[in-house]
């Protein structure tokens, strides 16, 4: 079964050129067999798109530099504060 490809151009500076080149040699492939080889490879190693997010959480909490008491004080506020924003949506709607 033939694979399905997409011609695409790139402008790669002539010291990338040269990996490329060295590396499809040293794998006895070609150059669009070495890049796609490089790409999977760089792409395994990046984190999903869901726990980036939760390292840039984890990372904006540990700048607050909150406590776990005081970080518990700010929940148990704003749980209340959107207990009373419904309550007076609730009264107003009676």
């Amino acid at each position: 079964m033939a694979s399905i490809t997409i011609k695409a151009t790139y402008s790669l500076d002539p010291e990338t050129v040269h990996r490329l080149e060295e590396i499809a040699e040293r794998w006895k492939v070609s150059k669009s067999e070495a890049l796609r080889r490089a790409i999977r490879s760089a792409s395994e190693d990046l984190p999903s798109r869901g726990q980036r997010g939760i390292d840039a959480l984890d990372r904006l909490q540990k700048a607050l530099g909150l406590s776990r008491d005081a970080a518990e004080r700010w929940a148990k506020a704003a749980r209340r504060e959107r207990r009373d924003a419904s309550r007076k949506r609730e009264d107003r709607l009676l």
